[in-house]
């Protein structure tokens, strides 16, 4: 049976998570307040950030980094989560 979850980053109902995607307590509040479709924009968003901002998932300061940044995509907390000031996506001009 699919989970169904109100999504904070589509604002409507869809399909939830299977698992909670990030371990802790944040992962648990993930899983229950963000669907997979969200879920999916974030990992769109993280790739982004971690380019732009030379973040490596094996230092614990860009962890903590990372985590704000997600907090501020996904619930509209804190002032991170957004794309990087100056950000043009490729194929655009700047």
């Amino acid at each position: 049976m699919t989970r169904i979850v109100y999504c904070q980053v589509l604002k409507r109902e869809a399909e939830g998570l299977d698992r909670p995607p990030h371990p802790g307590s944040l992962g648990q509040r993930v899983y229950e307040n963000v669907s997979r479709e969200g879920w999916n924009k974030w990992l769109e968003r993280l790739t982004t950030i971690m380019n732009e901002n030379r973040l490596s998932t094996a230092d614990p300061a860009s962890i903590e980094l990372i985590e704000q940044h997600m907090v501020g995509f996904l619930f509209g907390e804190g002032e991170l989560g957004k794309l990087p000031p100056g950000f043009t996506p490729a194929g655009q001009k700047k």
